[in-house]
């Protein structure tokens, strides 16, 4: 199919946090029921059992408010909870307590950057609400599906961020997406997993013919348990709306879902509009009040955050902020990285080298090492200690080029000392002249055309030679130390 026009896509995001407190939003049950039989975590108010009066759990309001406040928002003086209506078998009460009319917090943003390009994202809303049920779909030997309600999840504290439809591609979603995550993160408010559901996300998007400024027909999508599908469901739902409308149809508003299997967008049902949940005020609930008294205590206790603690690594540690960016994204690689950086008394001017030599090891070897694993930095046995007694000998030359690769191997597989890998496999620098004297003779005796092109004025063929003595001592060898070896003994050979 042939695309005459030009469409714009115009994107929202409603991401839902399960919050780190200790209790339920609404009753004293716990909330670590990941592993928890189904059924345990229960009470009558969970379990919406007729007379069961709720109340609400102030830590979870005071989260709301710090996250308000990292995202700029401005923090609502009074606010309520209002009843959200609609029948589904996960809402044990047939309705689920929610924020309407007067959210927590309002008015934020968080700034993004994709391509080098930097991008404000505006925020309408963060509330609070609770968490509802979990269905399990299966099917019986006789192919009969039905499905299993485990209610321990129900009554989770649950804080939805709105975005303002502000997002135009499916990767600026997923810069937004783990941008928000990271302030999440570092806030400890939510652990921020997609995988376990305690970081859910919906999208609702549009095309329309660029250059428009008017809003047309939106589709939710939901069932995205991933940044990567998140950005497939997206590009997908882009290509189908433009098809349909160069078809001569229209987009119709719906829900749907993602079929990761399939990498398509599947219709579930029409969408909702606010009216159809036909809110009104928690008569069980009083009205919250969040004087600025307290506004203030909140804040005095939000930590540096992602973006604070890029501009400090750049300016104390000379870093370049795209490896700023990186290390500063996940608040364990950040605190690992200091850790490695602070495990010795290391003198001022000599924090910057340390802090790129550490650095530069963390986002291209660890790193790389950690993603073939599928482990967390701190899962690793490369301990922060042990990084920087790597680093230091990397710097005085002890280790370097492809024994140092070797070295960091091990010691991401055993957890030994690099010093002990080094001297235990023959990795640590050549000294003795007559090793690299021998190992240059042999190379240059193994490649006689490399050592013709050199003699025939192809200088570059030094680089050839120099690699192989390379090759042949493992990477121990001093480059500048095999070079010289190498013209000496190749000027020896010349008339």
């Amino acid at each position: 199919m042939t695309i005459e026009k030009k469409y714009e896509t115009v994107i929202g995001l409603e991401v839902h946090a399960q919050l780190l407190t200790s209790s339920k939003m609404f009753c004293s049950c716990p909330t670590d029921y990941l592993d928890a039989t189904p059924n345990s975590v229960v009470c009558p108010i969970c379990l919406g059992l007729p007379g069961a009066m709720p109340s609400i759990n102030k830590k979870a309001v005071e989260f709301v408010v710090m996250t308000g406040l990292a995202l700029n928002s401005n923090i609502a003086e009074k606010t309520q909870f209002h009843r959200k209506n609609y029948p589904y078998p996960d809402l044990m009460k047939g309705y689920q307590i929610s924020q309407y009319d007067i959210p927590i917090a309002s008015d934020g943003w968080i700034d993004i950057e994709v391509e080098g390009n930097k991008k404000r994202i505006g925020i309408t809303r963060i509330h609070l609400e609770e968490d509802v049920a979990k269905l399990s779909h299966r099917q019986d030997s006789k192919g009969q599906d039905y499905s299993l309600v485990d209610v321990n999840r129900s009554g989770i504290p649950l804080m939805e961020t709105v975005s303002e439809p502000d997002i135009r591609s499916p990767e600026e979603a997923r810069q937004y997406l783990i941008q928000l995550r990271a302030i999440l993160q570092y806030l400890g408010v939510s652990t921020g997993n997609m995988e376990d559901g305690s970081f859910r996300c919906d999208a609702n998007i549009s095309i329309r013919p660029e250059g428009s400024s008017e809003f047309f027909t939106r589709v939710e999508i939901k069932n995205m348990n991933s940044l990567r599908s998140v950005y497939r469901a997206l590009e997908y739902e882009t290509v189908r709306q433009i098809e349909v409308v160069e078809n001569g149809d229209r987009v119709v508003q719906e829900t749907r879902g993602w079929s990761e299997e399939r990498g398509v967008t599947v219709s579930q049902r029409t969408k909702e509009n606010a009216h159809d949940y036909r809110y009104f005020p928690e008569p069980d609930l009083p009205p919250i009040s969040i004087e600025l008294a307290w506004q203030e205590r909140v804040k005095e206790a939000v930590p540096e955050l992602p973006s604070d603690k890029r501009n400090r690594f750049m300016s104390e540690y000379g870093l370049l902020e795209y490896d700023a960016n990186i290390l500063t994204t996940s608040q364990l690689t950040a605190g690992f990285f200091e850790e490695a950086i602070n495990q010795r008394n290391t003198k001022s001017d000599q924090v910057q080298v340390k802090a790129k030599s550490i650095a530069n090891w963390m986002i291209g070897d660890l790193f790389g090492l950690l993603n073939g694993a599928g482990i967390g930095i701190y899962d690793s046995k490369v301990s922060p200690t042990l990084l920087r007694e790597f680093t230091d000998m990397v710097e005085v030359g002890t280790i370097r080029g492809p024994a140092a690769k070797t070295v960091l191997e091990q010691m991401f597989q055993t957890g030994q000392k690099p010093s002990q890998i080094a001297d235990e496999q023959g990795l640590t620098q050549i000294e003795d002249d007559g090793l690299l004297e021998s190992a240059v003779k042999k190379v240059i005796g193994d490649n006689p055309q490399a050592v013709q092109d050199y003699l025939g004025g192809k200088e570059t063929a030094i680089r050839f030679l120099l690699g192989q003595v390379m090759k042949e001592t493992r990477g121990r060898a001093n480059p500048g130390s095999v070079t010289e070896f190498l013209i000496n003994h190749l000027k020896g050979m010349e008339g």
